[in-house]
Protein backbone atom coordinates (compact mmCIF):
# COMPACT_ATOMS: atom_id res chain seq x y z
CA UNK A 1 0.00 0.00 0.00
CA UNK A 2 0.79 3.46 -0.58
CA UNK A 3 -0.03 6.64 0.33
CA UNK A 4 -1.06 10.09 -1.33
CA UNK A 5 1.38 12.80 -1.30
CA UNK A 6 -0.28 14.69 2.38
CA UNK A 7 -1.47 11.37 3.63
CA UNK A 8 -4.56 13.44 4.32
CA UNK A 9 -7.76 12.69 2.63
CA UNK A 10 -7.66 16.11 1.21
CA UNK A 11 -5.32 13.54 -1.39
CA UNK A 12 -8.19 13.19 -3.20
CA UNK A 13 -8.64 15.25 -6.44
CA UNK A 14 -11.32 17.87 -5.44
CA UNK A 15 -11.58 18.41 -1.78
CA UNK A 16 -10.57 20.65 0.87
CA UNK A 17 -10.58 20.47 4.88
CA UNK A 18 -11.30 23.01 7.44
CA UNK A 19 -11.01 23.02 11.21
CA UNK A 20 -11.65 25.73 13.96
CA UNK A 21 -12.01 24.71 17.80
CA UNK A 22 -12.40 26.63 21.12
CA UNK A 23 -9.53 25.31 23.45
CA UNK A 24 -11.66 26.28 26.35
CA UNK A 25 -14.47 24.60 25.44
CA UNK A 26 -12.57 21.30 24.62
CA UNK A 27 -14.44 21.03 21.54
CA UNK A 28 -14.32 22.35 17.72
CA UNK A 29 -16.32 21.44 14.00
CA UNK A 30 -14.55 19.91 10.76
CA UNK A 31 -15.47 20.85 7.32
CA UNK A 32 -14.84 18.70 4.31
CA UNK A 33 -15.37 20.56 1.28
CA UNK A 34 -15.84 19.25 -2.47
CA UNK A 35 -15.44 21.78 -5.29
CA UNK A 36 -18.15 20.82 -6.70
CA UNK A 37 -21.30 19.18 -5.37
CA UNK A 38 -20.45 15.66 -4.57
CA UNK A 39 -21.95 11.88 -4.93
CA UNK A 40 -22.44 11.00 -0.84
CA UNK A 41 -24.23 8.68 0.93
CA UNK A 42 -24.01 6.96 4.75
CA UNK A 43 -23.88 4.08 6.83
CA UNK A 44 -24.74 4.55 10.78
CA UNK A 45 -24.30 1.37 12.30
CA UNK A 46 -24.13 2.72 16.44
CA UNK A 47 -26.62 3.06 18.28
CA UNK A 48 -27.27 6.40 19.70
CA UNK A 49 -25.93 9.04 16.26
CA UNK A 50 -26.57 12.82 16.48
CA UNK A 51 -27.08 13.71 12.65
CA UNK A 52 -28.93 16.15 10.34
CA UNK A 53 -29.62 16.02 6.48
CA UNK A 54 -29.09 12.23 6.24
CA UNK A 55 -32.52 10.32 5.26
CA UNK A 56 -31.87 12.55 1.79
CA UNK A 57 -28.59 10.33 1.49
CA UNK A 58 -29.95 7.12 0.70
CA UNK A 59 -29.81 5.99 -2.89
CA UNK A 60 -33.30 6.09 -3.54
CA UNK A 61 -33.73 10.21 -2.07
CA UNK A 62 -33.95 12.69 -4.87
CA UNK A 63 -30.74 15.05 -3.69
CA UNK A 64 -28.09 13.46 -5.54
CA UNK A 65 -24.83 15.43 -4.45
CA UNK A 66 -24.04 17.38 -1.20
CA UNK A 67 -21.76 20.46 -0.79
CA UNK A 68 -20.06 19.90 2.24
CA UNK A 69 -20.20 17.54 4.72
CA UNK A 70 -19.55 18.31 8.49
CA UNK A 71 -18.22 16.66 11.48
CA UNK A 72 -18.84 18.66 15.33
CA UNK A 73 -18.57 18.20 18.75
CA UNK A 74 -21.19 19.44 21.24
CA UNK A 75 -23.79 16.34 21.01
CA UNK A 76 -27.23 18.23 19.69
CA UNK A 77 -25.81 21.39 19.90
CA UNK A 78 -23.04 20.69 17.75
CA UNK A 79 -25.48 20.32 14.91
CA UNK A 80 -25.63 24.09 14.70
CA UNK A 81 -22.48 24.06 13.13
CA UNK A 82 -24.08 22.37 9.98
CA UNK A 83 -26.34 25.25 9.77
CA UNK A 84 -23.32 28.09 10.17
CA UNK A 85 -21.79 26.10 6.91
CA UNK A 86 -25.15 26.43 5.21
CA UNK A 87 -25.46 29.87 5.68
CA UNK A 88 -21.47 30.55 4.90
CA UNK A 89 -22.41 28.25 1.29
CA UNK A 90 -26.01 30.44 0.29
CA UNK A 91 -23.35 33.77 0.76
CA UNK A 92 -20.73 31.90 -1.95
CA UNK A 93 -23.87 31.02 -4.10
CA UNK A 94 -23.85 27.45 -3.64
CA UNK A 95 -26.37 24.85 -2.87
CA UNK A 96 -29.16 22.86 -4.65
CA UNK A 97 -31.28 24.71 -7.28
CA UNK A 98 -35.17 25.28 -6.86
CA UNK A 99 -36.14 27.72 -8.88
CA UNK A 100 -34.49 30.57 -8.13
CA UNK A 101 -33.34 30.17 -5.01
CA UNK A 102 -30.25 27.94 -4.22
CA UNK A 103 -30.51 25.55 -0.56
CA UNK A 104 -26.81 24.48 0.13
CA UNK A 105 -27.02 20.40 1.51
CA UNK A 106 -24.79 19.78 4.09
CA UNK A 107 -25.22 16.59 6.14
CA UNK A 108 -23.58 16.70 9.61
CA UNK A 109 -23.04 14.49 12.59
CA UNK A 110 -21.76 15.05 16.10
CA UNK A 111 -20.24 13.07 19.09
CA UNK A 112 -20.20 14.12 22.73
CA UNK A 113 -17.89 15.80 24.33
CA UNK A 114 -19.84 17.53 26.65
CA UNK A 115 -18.38 16.09 30.32
CA UNK A 116 -14.92 15.93 28.87
CA UNK A 117 -13.41 18.97 31.35
CA UNK A 118 -14.12 21.84 29.00
CA UNK A 119 -16.38 24.98 29.69
CA UNK A 120 -19.80 24.57 28.31
CA UNK A 121 -21.32 27.47 30.23
CA UNK A 122 -22.72 29.07 26.83
CA UNK A 123 -25.91 29.91 27.57
CA UNK A 124 -28.63 30.27 25.45
CA UNK A 125 -26.32 30.81 22.85
CA UNK A 126 -24.38 27.78 21.66
CA UNK A 127 -20.87 28.25 20.03
CA UNK A 128 -21.40 25.91 16.82
CA UNK A 129 -22.83 28.05 14.28
CA UNK A 130 -19.73 30.42 14.54
CA UNK A 131 -17.65 27.24 14.68
CA UNK A 132 -19.18 25.73 11.53
CA UNK A 133 -18.52 29.06 9.47
CA UNK A 134 -14.83 29.69 10.81
CA UNK A 135 -14.25 25.80 9.71
CA UNK A 136 -15.68 26.94 6.69
CA UNK A 137 -13.27 29.77 5.91
CA UNK A 138 -10.47 27.86 7.02
CA UNK A 139 -10.44 25.00 4.28
CA UNK A 140 -7.19 23.75 2.71
CA UNK A 141 -5.95 21.18 1.30
CA UNK A 142 -3.16 20.69 4.22
CA UNK A 143 -5.10 20.16 8.24
CA UNK A 144 -3.47 19.30 11.52
CA UNK A 145 -4.27 16.22 13.15
CA UNK A 146 -5.00 15.69 16.52
CA UNK A 147 -6.71 17.43 19.23
CA UNK A 148 -8.37 20.18 16.25
CA UNK A 149 -11.62 20.24 14.37
CA UNK A 150 -14.15 18.17 15.67
CA UNK A 151 -11.45 15.91 17.21
CA UNK A 152 -10.00 18.81 19.97
CA UNK A 153 -12.02 17.03 22.98
CA UNK A 154 -12.19 13.75 22.18
CA UNK A 155 -11.54 11.02 24.09
CA UNK A 156 -11.57 6.93 24.47
CA UNK A 157 -11.60 4.72 27.27
CA UNK A 158 -8.05 4.91 27.74
CA UNK A 159 -6.36 7.31 25.68
CA UNK A 160 -7.66 10.94 24.48
CA UNK A 161 -9.17 10.67 21.07
CA UNK A 162 -8.58 12.92 18.27
CA UNK A 163 -8.60 13.98 14.67
CA UNK A 164 -7.18 11.52 11.88
CA UNK A 165 -7.17 11.57 8.74
CA UNK A 166 -5.18 8.91 6.05
CA UNK A 167 -4.62 8.16 2.07
CA UNK A 168 -4.09 5.78 -0.31
CA UNK A 169 -3.55 5.16 -3.81
CA UNK A 170 -4.82 2.14 -5.54
CA UNK A 171 -2.68 0.79 -8.20
CA UNK A 172 -5.29 2.18 -10.87
CA UNK A 173 -4.56 5.17 -10.07
CA UNK A 174 -7.97 5.62 -8.19
CA UNK A 175 -7.37 7.73 -4.40
CA UNK A 176 -9.34 7.02 -1.53
CA UNK A 177 -9.16 8.81 2.08
CA UNK A 178 -10.87 8.67 5.09
CA UNK A 179 -11.25 11.68 8.07
CA UNK A 180 -12.26 10.61 11.11
CA UNK A 181 -13.42 12.26 14.66
CA UNK A 182 -12.45 9.36 17.34
CA UNK A 183 -14.30 9.54 20.15
CA UNK A 184 -15.43 5.75 20.82
CA UNK A 185 -16.58 4.31 24.24
CA UNK A 186 -13.98 1.64 23.80
CA UNK A 187 -10.20 1.40 23.27
CA UNK A 188 -7.93 2.10 19.91
CA UNK A 189 -5.06 -0.02 21.77
CA UNK A 190 -4.77 -3.89 22.44
CA UNK A 191 -5.72 -4.07 25.97
CA UNK A 192 -2.64 -2.21 28.73
CA UNK A 193 -0.33 -1.90 25.56
CA UNK A 194 0.48 0.55 23.57
CA UNK A 195 -0.06 -0.99 19.84
CA UNK A 196 -2.89 0.02 18.37
CA UNK A 197 -5.80 -2.45 16.80
CA UNK A 198 -4.82 -1.00 13.38
CA UNK A 199 -1.23 -1.95 13.30
CA UNK A 200 -1.54 -4.48 10.32
CA UNK A 201 -2.49 -1.33 8.41
CA UNK A 202 0.05 0.76 9.09
CA UNK A 203 2.36 2.61 6.44
CA UNK A 204 5.46 4.22 6.98
CA UNK A 205 5.30 4.23 10.34
CA UNK A 206 2.48 6.76 10.52
CA UNK A 207 1.46 6.51 13.85
CA UNK A 208 4.44 5.21 15.47
CA UNK A 209 5.72 2.14 13.92
CA UNK A 210 4.85 -0.34 16.72
CA UNK A 211 3.23 -3.19 14.55
CA UNK A 212 1.77 -5.91 16.59
CA UNK A 213 3.12 -7.26 20.15
CA UNK A 214 5.37 -9.81 19.66
CA UNK A 215 2.37 -12.53 21.67
CA UNK A 216 -0.61 -11.17 22.28
CA UNK A 217 -1.40 -9.68 25.54
CA UNK A 218 -3.84 -11.96 27.65
CA UNK A 219 -5.98 -8.55 28.42
CA UNK A 220 -6.62 -7.89 24.80
CA UNK A 221 -9.83 -9.55 24.18
CA UNK A 222 -11.15 -7.98 27.66
CA UNK A 223 -14.17 -5.28 27.13
CA UNK A 224 -13.05 -2.24 29.03
CA UNK A 225 -15.00 0.84 28.28
CA UNK A 226 -15.63 4.37 29.48
CA UNK A 227 -18.54 2.39 31.17
CA UNK A 228 -16.39 0.85 33.71
CA UNK A 229 -16.21 4.09 35.76
CA UNK A 230 -13.67 6.29 33.98
CA UNK A 231 -13.82 9.86 33.51
CA UNK A 232 -14.00 10.41 30.28
CA UNK A 233 -17.16 11.70 28.48
CA UNK A 234 -19.28 10.08 26.61
CA UNK A 235 -19.04 8.21 23.00
CA UNK A 236 -19.30 8.37 18.81
CA UNK A 237 -16.47 7.92 16.30
CA UNK A 238 -17.62 9.78 13.04
CA UNK A 239 -16.17 9.74 9.71
CA UNK A 240 -16.17 10.30 5.96
CA UNK A 241 -14.62 8.40 3.14
CA UNK A 242 -14.05 9.99 -0.15
CA UNK A 243 -12.75 8.83 -3.30
CA UNK A 244 -12.24 10.60 -7.11
CA UNK A 245 -14.00 7.76 -8.33
CA UNK A 246 -16.76 8.13 -10.31
CA UNK A 247 -19.99 6.27 -8.12
CA UNK A 248 -23.58 6.59 -8.05
CA UNK A 249 -25.52 7.08 -4.82
CA UNK A 250 -26.15 2.77 -4.72
CA UNK A 251 -22.34 2.21 -4.95
CA UNK A 252 -21.23 5.51 -2.45
CA UNK A 253 -23.86 3.71 0.37
CA UNK A 254 -22.05 -0.08 -0.07
CA UNK A 255 -18.24 2.32 0.02
CA UNK A 256 -19.33 3.91 3.78
CA UNK A 257 -21.07 0.15 4.53
CA UNK A 258 -17.43 -1.27 3.75
CA UNK A 259 -15.47 1.39 5.58
CA UNK A 260 -17.08 0.67 8.49
CA UNK A 261 -14.98 -3.00 8.79
CA UNK A 262 -11.59 -0.42 9.61
CA UNK A 263 -13.74 1.20 12.57
CA UNK A 264 -14.67 -2.25 13.43
CA UNK A 265 -10.19 -3.38 12.71
CA UNK A 266 -9.18 0.05 14.77
CA UNK A 267 -11.49 0.36 17.65
CA UNK A 268 -12.76 -3.14 20.19
CA UNK A 269 -15.70 -2.42 20.72
CA UNK A 270 -17.24 -0.56 18.06
CA UNK A 271 -20.48 0.08 16.52
CA UNK A 272 -22.13 -0.53 20.36
CA UNK A 273 -25.73 1.32 21.39
CA UNK A 274 -23.59 3.85 23.23
CA UNK A 275 -21.69 5.20 20.16
CA UNK A 276 -23.19 6.62 17.26
CA UNK A 277 -20.79 5.40 14.59
CA UNK A 278 -21.49 7.28 11.37
CA UNK A 279 -19.35 7.25 8.24
CA UNK A 280 -20.05 9.01 4.91
CA UNK A 281 -18.82 8.33 1.72
CA UNK A 282 -17.97 10.88 -0.99
CA UNK A 283 -16.96 10.36 -4.88
CA UNK A 284 -15.71 13.58 -6.55
CA UNK A 285 -16.38 12.09 -9.65
CA UNK A 286 -12.72 12.30 -11.20
CA UNK A 287 -12.06 9.10 -12.81
CA UNK A 288 -13.93 6.40 -14.35
CA UNK A 289 -13.98 2.80 -13.20
CA UNK A 290 -12.61 0.52 -15.17
CA UNK A 291 -13.82 -2.48 -13.82
CA UNK A 292 -16.68 -1.83 -11.96
CA UNK A 293 -17.62 -4.77 -9.89
CA UNK A 294 -13.94 -5.44 -9.30
CA UNK A 295 -12.90 -1.70 -8.43
CA UNK A 296 -15.66 -1.53 -6.04
CA UNK A 297 -14.24 -4.29 -3.70
CA UNK A 298 -10.52 -2.82 -3.91
CA UNK A 299 -12.18 0.76 -3.23
CA UNK A 300 -14.24 -0.75 -0.02
CA UNK A 301 -10.99 -2.36 1.40
CA UNK A 302 -9.36 0.19 0.44
CA UNK A 303 -11.36 2.58 2.52
CA UNK A 304 -11.92 0.11 5.38
CA UNK A 305 -7.72 0.35 5.71
CA UNK A 306 -7.88 4.27 5.33
CA UNK A 307 -10.25 4.40 8.24
CA UNK A 308 -8.65 1.97 10.69
CA UNK A 309 -5.29 3.89 10.06
CA UNK A 310 -6.96 7.24 10.69
CA UNK A 311 -8.14 6.64 13.81
CA UNK A 312 -4.74 5.16 15.29
CA UNK A 313 -3.66 8.48 13.46
CA UNK A 314 -5.98 10.63 15.16
CA UNK A 315 -5.18 9.60 18.91
CA UNK A 316 -1.57 9.01 17.83
CA UNK A 317 -1.56 12.96 17.26
CA UNK A 318 -3.57 14.07 20.33
CA UNK A 319 -2.46 16.83 21.97
CA UNK A 320 -2.68 17.38 25.77
CA UNK A 321 -4.41 19.87 27.76
CA UNK A 322 -5.37 21.24 31.27
CA UNK A 323 -8.06 19.12 32.58
CA UNK A 324 -8.70 16.22 30.53
CA UNK A 325 -9.06 12.96 31.66
CA UNK A 326 -7.48 10.53 30.58
CA UNK A 327 -3.75 11.02 28.89
CA UNK A 328 -2.72 11.02 25.23
CA UNK A 329 -0.88 8.41 23.66
CA UNK A 330 2.42 10.09 23.91
CA UNK A 331 1.96 10.90 27.39
CA UNK A 332 1.49 7.01 28.14
CA UNK A 333 3.64 5.30 25.70
CA UNK A 334 6.29 7.85 24.10
CA UNK A 335 8.67 5.73 25.90
CA UNK A 336 7.74 2.60 24.39
CA UNK A 337 7.80 4.18 21.12
CA UNK A 338 11.21 5.83 21.31
CA UNK A 339 12.89 2.63 23.04
CA UNK A 340 11.97 0.36 19.50
CA UNK A 341 13.59 3.49 17.70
Amino acid sequence: MRHGPRNLISDVPGLQVGNSEDRELKSGATVILPDEPAVTSVAIHGGAPGTREIALLEPEQTVSAVDAIVLAGGSAFGLDAGAGVQGRLAEMGRGFAVGPVRVPIVPSAILFDLLNGGSKDWGGEPPYRDLGRLALDNVSQDFSLGSFGAGTGATTANLKGGLGSASQVLDNGITVGALVAVNALGRATMGDSAHFWAAPFEIDDEFGGLGLPHGIPSDTAAVRTKLDGLKSGANTTIATVATDAILTKAEAKRLAVMAHDGLARALWPAHTPLDGDLVFAMSTGKRELQNPMSDLVQLGAAAAACLARAIARGIYHAEPAPGDPVPTWKQKFQKVSSARQ
